[in-house]
């Protein structure tokens, strides 16, 4: 599916601001698989506004390492490489480890029955015949910042939200890659462990269910070679 389709026309005045927040929320989710090219036109067009707005956007997600800019001057979502993948991950397991562990400890009535709820959509996705990747995706990135937003620690949702700017594409690899993880419903047995930790305020099982689910992720998408192998120069 193009990319255009999936975004929203905007009509408020702050359009810079909007379109940036389009584009973050398609990269968190996983809208958008690493390498894919982008057309500031065909993006202008798809929110219909000028291309102005996207152009700051993509000044600013640019910046931030979420989108690149190539030497023919292209626009595109990024490789990662493996030593990248690989630091990014460790820094995942630390930080949205802690945010588990803290959500454990203080979830209002609303957190639960959010978390509950995208749990459930999960396990219904992937109990399915033949289970939508891109929607596993989706409610991956669902289920795991309902847990986040239930830490209520506004700088921390800021720094995970940094890091999943740039993982978010490079998750596609891994339920989206062929049949192998979904058939092997390893997501949901971290996922089931996860939830019932938290909800039952067990702290060190939280913290361990949701770095077992990161590590998971990261060492099937490894496995199967998708990464480049070595930093650009100067990268």
């Amino acid at each position: 599916m193009s990319v255009t389709k999936l975004l929203t026309p905007l009509k408020r005045q702050t359009l810079s601001a909007d379109v940036y927040e389009q584009f973050k929320e398609l990269l968190i989710s996983g809208r958008m698989m690493p390498g894919e090219q982008i057309s500031l036109r065909g993006m202008a067009e798809g929110l219909g506004v000028s291309v102005m707005p996207v152009r700051e956007a993509v000044q600013r997600l640019t910046a931030e390492q979420a989108l690149e800019i190539t030497p023919n001057r292209s626009l595109r979502v990024p490789q990662m490489s493996v030593s990248q993948f690989r630091e990014i991950t460790s820094i995942r397991k630390n930080l949205e480890g802690l945010a588990a562990a803290t959500a454990a400890q203080c979830l209002s009535d609303e957190d639960t029955q959010k978390i509950v709820m995208w749990h459930e959509s999960f396990v219904r996705e992937m109990k399915n015949e033949t289970p939508d990747g891109a929607r596993l995706i989706s409610l991956n990135k669902e289920l795991h910042f309902a847990i986040y937003r239930g830490a209520k620690m506004p700088v921390m949702m800021q720094l995970i939200e940094a890091l999943w700017l740039r993982i978010g594409p490079i998750l596609n690899y891994d339920m989206r890659s062929g049949p192998v993880r979904v058939n092997q419903r390893t997501a949901l047995t971290h996922h089931a462990s996860m939830v019932d930790s938290i909800l039952k305020k067990d702290v060190e099982g939280a913290r361990q269910a949701l770095e077992a689910d990161i590590q998971s992720a990261a060492d099937f998408i490894i496995s199967v070679g998708v990464l480049v192998s070595a930093d650009a120069p100067g990268g």
